[in-house]
């Protein structure tokens, strides 16, 4: 039986599959499948998504990034990081470098306690309008950090229904139809930044979200005057920092700072993936 060797990687406790695709090792007619069927916790290898190394003529190399459910969002901050100290082992790209996504152009910074991304330019930035969700109103911001995030500032985390408040911001007809990512945030006694996220294509609460983490970051500078670098605390209990300039109402050279751990490597038999 054919096996396709694999890194299990985690960026704040965001789980990928990363495969070395490059000599196209990944069988491309049932790959909604594999990712699909590898995706699956508990009886396959589990993890958020799953992330294709491929070859590039411009860059050190590009990727396919695919959620859990097989949809291929733009952009993942904690995937990106993943990527880049990926490629960083196996010694195809040095500690600087660039890959291709479809958000655009990335440039990595691989250090020996994290790697350090730099994000393409968010947009659509919309602070403090009213959303209404069943009969009551939340004041939200939002803005594309690769992909769409709505950002709801709560008095405590651990107190918000993640999973059913976040679904019902991801599939509320104002973001239709594409849908968009649900975070909430929540300063500590000690001026610390708690953020819970729910992930479209996850359908779920997720342990972190690079871009989501970037979002909230964005917001607060807007609204509160935080002043850069920004630091979250995910559900994980990791960290994630996030730089930015600002002119105006305006942010640039955003980078999204943090760990990408190797978790273990292994071999994925088509049993583990197959239906």
């Amino acid at each position: 039986m054919s096996t396709i060797p694999f890194f299990k990687m985690s960026g704040s406790g965001n789980d990928f599959i990363i495969i070395d695709n490059r000599e196209t090792v990944v069988p491309e007619a049932q790959l909604n499948r594999l990712v699909t069927g590898a995706c699956r916790r508990k009886i396959s290898v589990g993890a958020d998504g799953m992330i294709l190394i491929e070859a590039s003529d411009t860059v050190d190399f590009k990727w396919r990034f695919f959620n859990a459910d097989g949809s291929l969002p733009d952009m993942c901050g904690n995937g990106a990081r993943c990527a880049a100290r990926f490629a960083f082992i196996h010694g195809f790209a040095g500690r600087q470098m660039a890959f291709e996504t479809l958000a655009g152009v990335i440039e990595a910074t691989v250090g020996d306690d994290g790697v350090k991304i730099r994000m393409t330019e968010p947009k659509d930035l919309k602070t403090g309008y009213a959303l209404e969700l069943d009969g009551t109103t939340v004041v939200v911001g939002s803005v594309n950090t690769g992909v769409p995030h709505v950002v709801v500032v709560v008095d405590d985390v651990d107190a918000v229904n993640v999973v059913d408040q976040g679904r019902r911001i991801r599939y509320h007809r104002d973001y239709a139809p594409e849908g968009t990512n649900a975070n909430f945030v929540a300063f500590g006694k000690n001026g610390e930044i708690f953020i819970r996220t729910y992930e479209r294509g996850v359908e779920d609460e997720t342990l972190a979200c690079g871009t989501g983490n970037v979002a909230a970051a964005l917001i607060l500078a807007h609204d509160r005057g935080l002043a850069s670098p920004v630091t979250l605390s995910t559900r994980s209990g990791g960290k994630l920092t996030v730089h930015f300039k600002t002119q105006r109402d305006c942010f640039q050279d955003v980078f999204l700072e943090g760990d990408a751990r190797v978790i273990y490597r292994g071999d994925l038999w088509e049993e583990a993936w197959q239906s």
